[in-house]
């Protein structure tokens, strides 16, 4: 089946923070008729709001052909009502209890009507997570909230990017997210690697057409431990479990486990081409990190601005750009909507390789495009 034939994905893109960048990147994204080519998307959110945005802009740039914005009226607008006292407290630019609880109807919004039928996979645009907070609602993120309502304990967050340099794609999956650093060693567990990787593969499996991946496995502690020199982890319990998985997953190349502090030399020369090799290595088509900054920085170091965070586990697809509420550039006309795109267009191609059943890797190739 050739993807002219399939169906185009039915896709809701939650507003995010009202305070913050959320409106401005959707708007942008939309004005590129490339992102929609392959996908039919409604914004679930307050209408109010991106008038709001689109005003703004309009004052800025009076000549609406230039403005780089798509006009809401043309859009399709799931608006989620909100109180008037409610919204008479959302301020541009300053995250509170009123933009949180906002954010937080627009999510759940658009997860009913996903699980629903309505749409087959969720955009989401970023929220501040002190704000929900200060709402009540004591969720570590967006992630959380989706694996709740779905109904999955089974769930990860891996990010994908592509890169502009040499086309090679980057996929990054975090073994513990949200949590602080100390309590890294105490939540990692074999069970919960166990069940992280088991994603990885399934995902890159469903989602990626790959059936015989290879994977680089993080190590915990500098030089991934040293013998037990520098930690223990490693030589207790980490290396026993992996060759475990080498038995178990057996049409998988399971690597480990890298020292974290050479484990993105790989991948930086397959992202930027460029080696001191004469035949440069190929980076591996997964990796997975142990905590949230081992895998986050090198990501947003070589794809700050084209960076994709997926959920996988859930019964529907779901992406996210790889930035925050940037509250301190609201109304600046200077957000960046490149992960916002990028997040648009691989949600449009999962839906369509999970509806597909082919084992071909999804069409990424415009990932990422547009400008600052």
């Amino acid at each position: 089946m050739r993807r002219s034939e399939l169906r185009r994905s039915r896709l809701a893109i939650a507003l995010g923070d009202p305070a913050g960048i959320g409106a401005e990147v959707i708007l942008k994204a939309l004005a590129d008729p490339t992102v929609t080519r392959d996908c039919e998307v409604t914004i679930v959110g307050s209408r109010t709001i991106l008038y709001q945005v689109y005003k703004w802009y309009l004052q800025l740039q009076p000549d609406p052909t230039e403005l780089g914005l798509a006009n809401p009226d043309r859009l399709s607008i799931l608006d989620v009502p909100l109180d008037r006292s409610l919204e008479s407290y959302i301020h541009p630019g300053t995250g509170n209890a009123a933009s949180g609880e906002a954010s937080f109807r627009y999510l759940e919004t658009a997860i009913d009507r996903t699980l629903a039928g309505e749409f087959q996979g969720i955009v989401t645009a970023p929220i501040a997570k002190s704000a929900w907070k200060a709402a009540g609602h004591d969720h570590p993120g967006q992630t959380e909230l989706l694996a709740e309502k779905a109904g999955v304990a089974r769930f990860g967050m891996i990010f994908v990017a592509r890169s502009p340099h040499t086309h090679w794609t980057l996929r990054t999956l975090l073994a513990t997210t949200h949590i602080p650093l100390r309590q890294v060693p105490d939540t990692l567990t074999p069970d919960l690697l166990t069940l992280k990787l088991e994603l990885l593969i399934e995902c890159l499996r469903q989602d990626f057409g790959i059936l015989q991946p290879r994977i680089a496995i993080a190590g915990l502690n500098p030089h991934s431990g040293e013998q037990g020199q520098l930690g223990r982890e490693e030589v207790d319990w980490l290396s026993p479990w992996l060759q475990t998985m080498r038995d178990r997953f057996s049409q998988a190349q399971l690597d480990g486990l890298i020292p974290p502090d050479t484990l993105w030399v790989r991948p930086g020369q397959a992202w930027f081409g460029r080696s001191i090799e004469a035949n440069p290595p190929q980076g591996h088509d997964a990796y997975l990190a142990l905590y949230h900054d081992q895998g986050l920085i090198p990501v947003k170091l070589m794809a700050f601005d084209r960076a994709v965070n997926t959920t996988i586990g859930l019964p529907f697809v779901r992406t996210s750009p790889d930035h925050g509420t940037a509250f301190d550039i609201v109304g600046k006309g200077i957000a960046d909507a490149s992960s916002m795109k990028a997040a648009i267009h691989l949600a449009a191609e999962l839906v369509q390789q999970r509806g597909s059943g082919m084992t071909i890797a999804p069409d990424i190739n415009s990932m990422g495009s547009g400008s600052r």
